[in-house]
This record gives structure tokens, sequence and C-alpha cells, in this order.
């Protein structure tokens, strides 16, 4: 039809295929006049979700899981078809590795602030000095009202270092895969800071917010959902359900100039694709290169990225002489270790991970200061990870095999001042670019329910905008 408008979707992760999926499910729905194209640069769909299947198990060379309370993700899930496929993690002790020893992660808390003092009093995670100082939060009045500020700088003035750097630290910097010390606080986590400000204390806040756990029959279920084929499988079953002539692969979109009331999109094979308009759903650093004309974006050009590496490693159970009860460990950054957590990933997805008999435990790699430990070769990234795991498992036998993936300049991080830039940006990109969105884990939010979350905005944001 004449008047058919066109939506580009410039990259296929998780973001862009959310965005693509239910804008084709609202304009069958709808009978809208639209047609979208999804543009993706790689030969391949899914971004960081990533899963290889070897000999019997499932390895994850990305995100594993992702959060049952946040609901997008599930509910994607069902949505094309795999409701019967999703499993909850096994649910098992964690423990922080401390000057090389394994402390059980105290009962009672969240992302490693106390809710209940009785467990962190008998931690042995923590010097009498350190808990003292912890306990300083109740004393401490809230701190003055800024527009940001660093996680280190708010939860070291509430708590002291030694229970950030023991606990705190490691938690969110696996998350976010950065330095507490740059991290923005209300880019991350502004509801700590909502908390002070109305308590005074960040546990009396927490307690006073967070639902008390019942204590129910039967054993604890796990926080987080994963697929029984893995996570790849999202990606196929999203990918399988949008129309034949929706997906255009490894073609990249060089740039995009705004033409009237359209935009013209400069593919990497010579071709111009005409755009209404365009969801960029792309890592940070490229929609300066796309959107070269416009300085605008230029900001984005001063965000930073962090590269990380995964190792999963796979041995029969008789391998490992001393098991440990639990699902893995994370490193604290005053630990003689190179890895910064390992998990016992056969432990973690009993149902899917591993045949019967085998062991699969997966490593990560990569902090402040050690990011070139993704260019090292297969060999030495294996040989340090048998070694630090050496030094908490008895493990005597080489490994069945080892899968290894990096990710260079990979995972974004969210400086102090993130929210207020991202903010100037999309506000002036309304003004001289409007029809074009911004969308992804360089932007709000990291994990898979952030990015389904951002996937569907942005449709929200471009029907609006195409009324």
């Amino acid at each position: 039809m004449t008047n058919e408008k066109q939506i580009a979707v410039i990259g296929g992760g998780i973001t862009g295929l959310t965005a693509a999926y239910y804008l084709q499910k609202q304009i069958e729905e709808q009978q809208l006049p639209y047609k979208v194209k999804l543009i993706e640069a790689s030969e391949r769909l899914g971004g960081k979700i990533r899963t290889e299947r070897r000999d019997g198990f499932t390895i994850e060379r990305g995100p594993d899981s992702f959060l049952i309370r946040k609901e997008s993700a599930a509910r994607l899930a069902k949505a094309v078809g795999l409701e019967a496929d999703l499993v909850r993690n096994g649910t098992g002790q964690s423990y922080i590795l401390v000057n090389g020893k394994l402390h059980k992660i105290p009962s009672g808390s969240f992302m490693g602030i106390p809710t209940e003092v009785k467990p962190f009093l008998f931690s042995s995670l923590f010097s009498p000095l350190g808990k003292l100082r912890a306990a300083g939060d109740f004393f401490l009045s809230k701190g003055n009202q800024v527009d940001d500020q660093s996680l280190g700088k708010f939860f070291r003035r509430r708590f002291g270092d030694e229970l950030v750097e023991n606990l705190v630290e490691p938690l969110l910097s696996g998350i976010y895969s950065g330095d507490i010390d740059d991290l923005s606080l209300m880019a991350t986590f502004p509801n700590f800071y909502q908390l002070e400000q109305q308590y005074g204390s960040l546990v009396k806040g927490l307690q006073a917010t967070t639902k008390k756990k019942t204590k129910t029959k039967g054993p604890k279920q796990g926080m987080f959902y994963s697929l029984r084929n893995g996570l790849e499988s999202l990606v196929e079953a999203i990918e399988s359900q949008l129309a034949e002539d929706t997906v255009v692969k490894g073609v990249s979109v060089d740039h995009v100039e705004k033409k009237d009331a359209y935009y013209n999109l400069l593919l990497g094979n010579g071709e111009v694709y005409k755009a209404d308009a365009v969801i960029m759903a792309t890592p940070f650093f490229a929609v300066p290169q796309i959107l070269s004309q416009y300085s605008i974006v230029d900001p984005l050009k001063d965000m930073k990225a962090t590269s990380v590496a995964n190792i999963a490693i796979a041995f029969d159970q008789s391998a490992i002489k001393q098991d440990i009860d639990g699902t893995g460990f994370l490193v604290s950054r005053n630990s003689d270790y190179r890895i910064t957590a390992c998990t016992w990933t056969h432990k973690k997805w009993p149902e899917t991970a591993a045949p019967e008999g085998k062991a699969l435990l997966r490593c990560y790699l990569g902090r402040p200061g050690d990011e070139d430990v993704v260019h090292l070769t297969d060999e030495e990234i294996l040989e340090i990870a048998l070694q630090d795991l050496n030094k908490t498992m008895a493990i005597t036998d080489k490994p069945l095999f080892s899968v290894i993936t990096r990710w260079e300049n990979a995972m974004p991080q969210y400086s102090v001042g993130h929210k207020q830039r991202l903010d100037t940006i999309r506000e002036a990109m309304s003004q001289e670019l409007p029809g074009v969105y911004l969308a992804g884990c360089s932007y709000k939010g990291i994990g898979i329910p952030d990015c389904i979350d951002q996937g569907e905005a942005a449709v929200d944001h471009v029907l609006e905008y195409l009324k």
C-alpha cells in the first residue's frame, strides 16, 4: 500500500528482537499500515545471549538467567510458546571468598545490605570493628541531597569499607562488571538513595519496605528463570515468529540522516532504507558513528565499557574431590585471585546444565585493572581458572572440555551522572531527531528483563509518534 509507514529497528539483540516482535504484534492486532525491518550487523541474532549445547551439556556463554520478579521476560517467553520450558534455579548456599577463605553470605540481606541484624553479627565475613562500623548506619544522619554519587561513596559512608569490600562490592560489581567507586547510584539503585532520604538509615528503610519472608513448607524456590534448552531458545522462538522478510542479518547501518519527515538509513551493502521511525537498539558506541551529523549524541563518546571473559569447564563429578554444598562464590577484590566469581552450574541448574554424573563450573574473569585477561590465550585462561579453583576445591583430573567466551568492551558502565546525561540526550533527540529512540543495555538496565522493558517502551514511543 502506498501510504505504508516503515519502522527500522537497528540491532538484533534481545532489545531489538523484543521491539520487532511487539511492533509486529501491534500492527497485526490493530491492522496498522506499518512495516518493520530489523537490521543486524552480525550473522546471528541475540547479542550477548548465546547458548552452546555440547555432549549433553547446556552452556550459557552470556547471561544464564533472568529475575522472576521482573515479569517482562517470562511474559515474552510465554508469548512465543516457551512457558513449558521455563525452569527455576536450584537453591543453595552462596559464598564470598575473602582472604583465601570461603565465607557464607549472611542470610537476611538485600544486595549485601543487612535487613536482619543477627546473621551479620555472627558472620565470619567481618571483623568486630567492621561490624561496629557497619552498625553506624543506624545512627548516621541521612546524606545531603545530591543529583548523583558513586555507589562506593554512598555505601562506604553508611557502612564503612569492610562491609562494602567484603560483600557489597563483589555483589554489585558482579552485576555491572565495573568499579563501584565509578558506577552511578541513581542509574543503578536509586531506591537505596530514596530509602536513606526517607528513613535516615538504609537498614531501617529496607526493614520497613521489604516484605517479610513467611516460612513455607518444602524446599526454597529459586528467584531466577532460565529455559530448558538454554536462553538462546528464546531468541530462536522470537525470530521464528517474525514475518519472513522482517530480519536482515550481516548488514550494518552505517549512517542515519533526517530527510524532511523521514529518515534515510545508509546500509553497509550500499543500499538505502527509508524509515519513518527508528529504534536504535545498538551498543552506545555505535550511536555517534551512525548519527555522526548530530552532536547531540556526542556525550555517548565519553561513556565507558569494560571487558570480561568467562570459561565453562566440564568434569566428571568424581574429579571434584572437595565438593562444596552450594551454588557458587564471589571473590572480594582483596583476594589473591584472578577469577571474580564461580558458579557451580550443575547445581544452580540441576535440570538442564549437565548430564548425570557430570559437573559444570563457570568462572568469570576481568575486573578493573585486570581487563587484559580477555586477551590471553585459551590455554592461559584455563590455567588461571584451574589454579584459582584448586585453592578451594581439590580437582584432580583434567577437564572433559572448556568453552571460553570473551566480551571485549561489551559491558556498558553507568558512570556518575549517567541518568542526567541520558535525559539530556533524549530530550535533544525529541527535538532534533523526532521518531528516533535509544533502547538497550547501554541506557537503563543491563539484565534481560530490563532490555525487554526498554524494547517494549520503544514500541510505545514509535506507535504514539506515528499516529
